[in-house]
C-alpha cells in the first residue's frame, strides 16, 4: 500500500510543480475555503436592483474584500479605488472582475440590439461591440454581460429589444460577431474584455411574453431554434454563459444539470465562467424546489453555476456544505480555478489597475470616430415599412413642417433601455436632427400633442390648427424607454397612451404625414398607423438618433433595414413568425376548414426580413450548380440582382431552404445565407451562396443530425416570403457526427477526478 501510493505521488510531483508556476494553482493552494467562496460571489453596487431586495438575515453587506467580482462600478476611478482596497486590504492581494451590462454601447450609445438586427450586418455588430469595449475597459470594466442571444418569437415579451429577434441563424451570426467585437484580440490588449452570452435557454420562450415565467416547449424546438445562438457563441470562443430566470421541461435554469454541466461543459465543451442572473440562486426557492437558502446554494453550485450574483447564498451557506460533504472540494476548486484564471488571462494578476485608466477614459469616450460609427450604426438600423406615392425622400426645403409627438424631443427615449453609461443629454433627438438637416428657411413648428405614458392629449385644437397651415407633418411615435426591456411586459402591442387620438387627428386634416416610429418591440399598428402615407421604423437607434433618422428622411441616405422580427395584425396571432410548420390544413388552403383565423387575414402585417428602399431592385431565378448532388456535395446558388431605380441603394439578398419531404416534419423555409451588396442605378451583379450538408440536415426522431435523401427548395429574395425558387435533390442519406463529440476528453473523468484527489492529499501532507 505505501509504495502504491508513493507511486501515485510520484505520478503527481509534475502537477505540484506546475503549481509552483502558475500563479492560479499557487493561490488556489494557498487560499482557505471561506477564500475560494469569496470568489464564486458577486456584489452589486450602485446599480438599479433587477430583482427584489432580499433580506437573508445577513447582519452587513458582504465587505468587497471578500467578494470575486462586483456588478455596477462604472467609472476609471471608481473601479480603481475599489480594486486598490480589495488589493490592499485582502490577505493573497486577489484582483477584483468588475462587471457591467454593456449591451449597445457605454458612454457612446449605440442602435439597441434589435435595431442593429435590423441592419443584417455582422461586421457592423461587430464594430460597434469593439467601440463598446474600447469604452468600458477604459473605465475599468472587465466584464459585460452581453450578448443576449435569446431568440424570441413573442413580441409582448419586453426584452426582445436586447436580442436579435425571432431567428436562430441571424442570432446565431451576429452573436459570434458580438463576442468576438466585446473580446477583441484577447490579453495582452486592455480593451479585450469578457462576453457573456445570456441568457441560456430559451428565455425568450416565457408563456405569455411575461417575463421571468416559464418556458413550456419540446426538445426538438429547444434544439432546433434556441440553442443554435449560444452555441455559435461557445464555437466564437465566448468567456462566460449566463442561465436564464425560467424553466425547462420543470427545472429551473439555474439547477439544470443536463443543460448546464451535460450540454454545455461535457457536449460542447464550453471552458468559461457559469454566472448566475440577479438573485436567481436565492430565487430557486420561490421557484418551489428549495426549501431552504443552503438548499438553493447546493442545487445551484451542483448543477454547474460557478459565480452568484447579489444574493449571498453560496456566501452563507456553500462553506458549511463542503464540509458536509454534501459538495465536493474539488468542484469548488474547479469553479474558483475558472474564475483566477479569467483574471490571469487579463492580465490582471501582472497588473490589477491597467484597466482603469482616467486618461484613457477621457481619450476613448464618445469620440468623433465613435459618434460616426454610432451615426452609420443608426442609419443601416432604420427600416422603411411604407412609402406610399413616394413621399420620402422629403425635400430640404419642404415649406413649414409641423413635428408633433412627446417622443420627438425625449433624449431618454433615444438611448433606449440598459443604455450603460450612456446620458441622454448627449444624444441628438428626433428634433434637433430634423431642424439640423433643413435648409435655412425652413420653419419647424414642434407640439408634444401625446405621449405613450399619458391618455391625455395637449391642445389638440393648437395641433389641428398648425397641422393645416403646414405643409408636411412628422409624427414620432411609439414607447418610451422605460415601457421596454426587463419586467416590461405588454398585453397590448397598439401605440400607447394618446397617440393613436393625436394620429386621428392629423390624418382627418389631409396633410402629407409621416410617422416616425421609436419602439423596442415589433408593434400591432392600427388602421390610423396603415393609413399614413409613410412609415418608418426606427427602433432606439441611440447617441445620433436624430441625425440619422433625418439622414434616411432627407434621402442623404438611402434606407435598408430589413426586419427582425415579424409583424402582427393582431396580438391575437402572437407567437408569430416565418419558420412555422404547415399543418395538414395549411392556412393558406382552400376551404373554411384551415389553420386560420374567421376575424383577421393570417399572413403578418410585415413579414421578417421585410424592409424597403428608395430605389427598387429585380431578382433573377435561382441559377445552380447542379439539380442533384450527393449528401456530402456543397450546392453553389447563384442569383443576379438589379438595380431598377433611379437611386444607388443597398439590398440584403437573402437565401432560404426547404425540406420538401422529411422523416420529421419541417418549418415551412429556414433562412440559411443573406448578403448585403450595393448597387448603382442600373447595375447588376451576381450573388452566389454555397449550402453543404449542415444547411441540409435534420434531427431525426432520435434528435441525431443526418441528412436525408429528397427533394429541398431554395428561395431567394427580399424578404421570408419570395416566390423566387428553385428544386434540386439529394441523391442519399447519412448521419452526422454530433456537435461535441467528436473530441474525446483527455482522461475519462473518473480517472481525472481520482488523479485530483491523490493530489490534494499530496499537497495537504506536505502542508502539515
Amino acid at each position: 500500500m505505501p509504495l502504491h501510493f508513493a507511486s501515485l505521488l510520484l505520478a503527481c510531483l509534475p502537477l505540484l510543480a506546475l503549481a509552483q508556476d502558475d500563479p492560479v494553482e499557487r493561490l488556489l493552494a494557498q487560499m482557505t475555503l471561506e477564500e475560494k467562496i469569496g470568489q464564486l460571489s458577486q456584489l452589486g453596487i450602485q446599480t438599479t436592483p433587477t430583482g427584489p431586495v432580499i433580506d437573508q438575515g445577513t447582519q452587513t453587506q458582504m465587505p468587497v474584500t471578500l467578494v470575486g467580482s462586483v456588478l455596477g462600478a462604472s467609472t476609471a476611478q471608481q473601479t480603481r479605488q475599489l480594486q486598490e482596497q480589495v488589493v490592499n486590504g485582502s490577505r493573497l492581494h486577489i484582483p477584483l472582475l468588475f462587471a457591467y451590462d454593456v449591451l449597445h454601447g457605454f458612454r457612446t450609445v449605440f442602435p439597441v440590439p434589435l435595431a442593429q438586427a435590423s441592419a443584417w450586418d455582422p461586421d457592423l455588430a461587430q464594430r460597434t461591440a469593439r467601440a463598446a469595449a474600447v469604452e468600458a475597459t477604459a473605465s475599468g470594466v472587465h466584464w459585460t454581460f452581453a450578448p443576449m442571444v435569446d431568440v424570441t418569437r413573442d413580441p409582448r415579451w419586453g426584452r426582445v429589444v436586447e436580442g436579435a429577434g425571432e431567428d436562430p441563424f441571424l442570432g446565431s451570426a451576429l452573436a459570434a460577431a458580438l463576442v468576438h467585437g466585446f473580446q477583441g484580440a484577447g490579453a495582452p490588449d486592455v480593451s479585450s474584455m469578457l462576453a457573456t452570452a445570456k441568457h441560456f435557454v430559451a428565455y425568450g420562450a416565457a408563456e405569455g411574453g411575461r417575463d421571468y415565467n416559464v418556458a413550456d416547449l419540446s426538445e426538438r424546438t429547444l434544439r432546433e431554434v434556441y440553442l443554435p445562438p449560444f452555441q455559435a457563441a461557445v464555437a466564437a470562443g465566448v468567456d462566460a454563459i449566463m442561465p436564464s430566470f425560467n424553466e425547462v421541461a420543470g427545472i429551473p435554469m439555474h439547477r439544470h444539470t443536463a443543460l448546464l454541466t451535460g450540454l454545455l461543459r461535457k457536449q460542447w465543451g464550453f471552458t468559461g465562467l457559469l454566472v448566475s442572473d440577479f438573485n436567481a440562486v436565492w430565487e430557486l426557492g420561490p421557484q418551489g424546489i428549495a426549501a431552504t437558502a443552503a438548499d438553493t446554494a447546493r442545487l445551484a453550485f451542483t448543477a454547474g453555476v460557478d459565480i452568484e450574483m447579489a444574493s449571498q447564498s453560496y456566501r452563507q451557506h456553500l462553506p458549511t456544505l463542503v464540509r458536509n460533504g454534501q459538495v465536493s472540494r474539488k468542484t469548488v476548486d474547479d469553479a474558483v480555478r475558472r474564475v483566477l484564471t479569467a483574471k490571469q488571462r487579463l492580465g490582471l494578476f501582472d497588473d490589477p489597475y491597467r484597466y482603469s485608466d482616467e486618461a484613457r477614459e477621457r481619450a476613448s469616450q464618445l469620440t468623433p470616430q465613435h459618434r460616426a460609427l454610432a451615426r452609420e450604426a443608426a442609419q443601416k438600423s432604420i427600416v422603411l415599412l411604407k412609402n406610399s406615392g413616394t413621399l420620402l425622400p422629403l425635400s430640404k426645403q419642404p415649406g413649414k413642417v409641423l413635428v408633433v409627438g412627446s417622443l420627438a424631443s425625449d433624449a431618454s427615449a433615444t438611448i433606449g433601455p440598459w443604455a450603460g453609461a450612456g446620458r441622454a443629454e448627449e444624444s441628438v433627438t428626433v428634433l434637433q436632427g430634423l431642424r439640423n438637416a433643413v435648409a435655412p428657411g425652413t420653419e419647424i413648428v414642434y407640439l408634444p400633442g401625446a405621449s405613450p405614458s399619458s391618455p391625455h392629449i395637449q391642445d389638440i385644437k393648437q395641433v389641428e390648427r398648425t397641422a393645416r397651415e403646414s405643409d408636411l407633418l412628422i409624427a414620432v411615435l411609439g414607447e418610451t424607454a422605460e415601457q421596454s426591456g426587463e419586467a416590461h411586459s405588454r398585453a397590448e402591442l397598439g401605440l400607447p397612451g394618446g397617440q393613436n387620438a393625436l394620429l386621428s387627428t392629423l390624418l382627418n386634416t389631409g396633410k402629407p404625414l409621416v410617422i416616425v416610429l421609436m419602439n423596442g418591440r415589433p408593434l400591432v399598428l392600427d388602421e390610423s398607423v396603415q393609413q399614413a402615407p409613410a412609415l418608418l421604423e426606427t427602433w432606439f437607434l441611440g447617441s445620433e438618433t436624430g441625425n440619422a433618422v433625418a439622414d434616411v428622411l432627407f434621402g442623404d441616405v438611402n434606407p435598408s433595414g430589413k426586419l427582425p422580427m415579424t409583424f402582427p395584425r393582431h396580438v391575437g396571432q402572437i407567437p408569430i413568425y416565418y419558420a412555422h410548420k404547415n399543418t395538414g390544413r395549411p392556412p393558406s388552403g382552400d376551404g373554411s376548414y384551415a389553420s386560420a383565423y374567421i376575424d383577421v387575414p393570417w399572413p403578418p402585417l410585415y413579414p421578417f426580413g421585410f424592409g424597403l428602399s428608395y430605389t427598387s431592385f429585380v431578382y433573377s431565378s435561382p441559377r445552380l450548380s447542379s439539380p442533384r448532388l450527393t449528401s456530402t456535395q456543397t450546392l453553389e446558388v447563384e442569383v443576379t440582382v438589379t438595380n431598377t431605380g433611379k437611386r444607388a441603394g443597398d439590398e440584403i439578398v437573402q437565401l432560404y431552404l426547404r425540406d420538401d419531404v422529411a422523416s420529421v416534419t419541417r418549418p415551412v423555409r429556414r433562412l440559411r445565407g443573406f448578403r448585403k451588396i450595393h448597387l448603382a442605378p442600373g447595375e447588376s451583379r451576381s450573388v452566389s451562396f454555397s449550402l453543404g450538408q449542415q444547411d441540409f440536415a435534420l434531427l431525426d426522431e432520435h434528435f441525431s443530425p443526418k441528412v436525408e435523401a429528397g427533394g429541398f427548395t431554395v428561395f431567394v429574395g427580399p424578404d421570408s416570403t419570395t416566390t423566387n425558387q428553385a428544386h434540386f435533390e439529394v441523391s442519399d442519406t447519412r448521419r452526422l457526427p454530433i456537435a461535441g463529440q467528436s473530441v474525446p476528453p483527455a482522461l475519462p473523468n473518473w480517472a481525472a477526478e481520482r488523479l485530483s484527489i491523490v493530489c490534494l492529499q499530496a499537497r495537504n501532507s506536505e502542508a502539515t
